[in-house]
């Protein structure tokens, strides 16, 4: 016990230089799809990398750089799983400075998910000296919040080859661990009908918004809250002038599942969908980007590793869900043991207050050390 209490001692001294360093990535903005900027991030995670003893490759993808360290040599492997991409566009900083106030860090990607990566990276250089059995496989991607588009099968390849995936997405608030995600899925429907004159011969049209319109009813009886499964038509656009019955009209609809059997209902029904008016023609395109990251077997025997680990350090570890998604649904979908929310406490991912609780870094980073250190004994 009193070793593994020794990480957080470990980890405090390392305070100061994780708050730093996760200030000092925040600053350099790194949207996705902004190669450039993408690539001077990249410089900057690679050096840290190596600091710590890691042999890292820098693989290029349309999208940017898509980095993988190792660290160790063991037989078994462990992925620490993270992206380096943002939601914000550049120039954000001038907005949202990185700044430190009342004991948070505010700015850009702090909390999303910059501090996780610096959390995965001490937790790997403090282990290093320890390890035996396993090798850790970082892998930091710049596409994830796009959809994770040209990663996807990198994830899914390294994940196939680890004993457990580690995620260092935010944590739910008080630090709770995610052990389920809802699939998301975005699709949309374009109609196509008849124009007319909508005063002098209405009947001779077919209106692709009134089929639309029906649709949208049609999709939102699909939705089964009791099951975690929501459909939502955030966008809805057709139609030219008042006067005229609309020829093209389009909805676009996001799809939450908890479930693989939800998803498969939902992609019945999608490809079953027909129209009511027959003069009108329905193309339907877009399809589930992750699958559901569901609580089975796999996942909740990591998670009571993790618990036990935790204990080790003194840290009471508690599990919840989220609607949101990540890579580790990908992981997950596999049947690989994975654990997600091991990233940094704070709020604020996508909103203007982002923030990180400082005090909070260290404790996260000495939690993955233990579970690492669990997993390789």
């Amino acid at each position: 016990m009193s070793d593994r209490l020794d990480l957080r001692d470990a980890c405090a001294a390392r305070a100061a230089w994780m708050t730093t360093t996760v200030a000092a990535l925040a600053r350099l903005e790194s949207p996705s799809g902004d190669v450039p900027r993408l690539a001077a991030c990249a410089d900057a995670l690679t050096d840290l990398m190596r600091e710590i003893g890691a042999d890292v490759e820098r693989l290029p993808s349309p999208a940017g750089e898509h980095l993988r360290a190792t660290i160790g040599t063991g037989s078994r492997q462990i992925l620490l799983l993270g992206h380096y991409d943002t939601v914000w566009g550049a120039g954000t900083v001038d907005r949202m400075p990185v700044e430190i106030v009342d004991g948070r860090l505010h700015g850009p990607g702090t909390f999303d998910m910059k501090a996780g990566l610096v959390i995965a990276l001490t937790a790997a250089s403090l282990v290093r000296p320890q390890l035996h059995d396993v090798r850790l496989r970082c892998l930091f991607t710049a596409d994830e919040e796009v959809g994770s588009t040209t990663s996807r099968a990198l994830i899914e390849a390294e994940a196939r080859d680890s004993a457990a995936v580690l995620v260092f997405e935010p944590a739910l608030p008080g630090g709770v661990l995610k052990t389920s995600r809802k699939g998301v899925g975005t699709f949309r429907l374009e109609a196509r009908g008849v124009p007319a004159h909508a005063g002098i011969a209405p009947q001779d049209g077919a209106s692709a918004v009134l089929e639309v319109a029906r649709q949208v009813v049609a999709l939102d009886a699909l939705a089964a809250p009791s099951l975690g499964t929501t459909v939502n038509t955030g966008v809805i656009a057709g139609g030219t002038r008042t006067n005229v019955v609309a020829e093209e009209a389009l909805i676009d609809i996001d799809v939450r599942v908890t479930a693989s059997a939800e998803q498969q209902r939902i992609e019945s029904a999608w490809a079953a969908l027909t129209p009511v008016d027959s003069r009108v023609r329905l193309t339907r395109s877009g399809s589930f980007e992750r699958p559901p990251l569901e609580r089975g077997p796999h996942v909740a025997q990591l998670f009571a590793l993790a618990q036990r680990a935790g204990a080790s350090v003194g840290l009471d570890v508690r599990e919840g869900s989220t609607g949101g998604a990540s890579d580790g649904n990908f992981t997950a979908a596999l049947g690989v043991p994975t654990l997600d929310g091991l990233g940094a406490i704070g709020a604020g991912a996508h909103a203007r207050h982002e923030h990180v609780e400082i005090a909070s870094l260290p404790e996260r980073a000495a939690l993955a050390a233990a579970i690492i250190l669990a997993l390789d004994a």
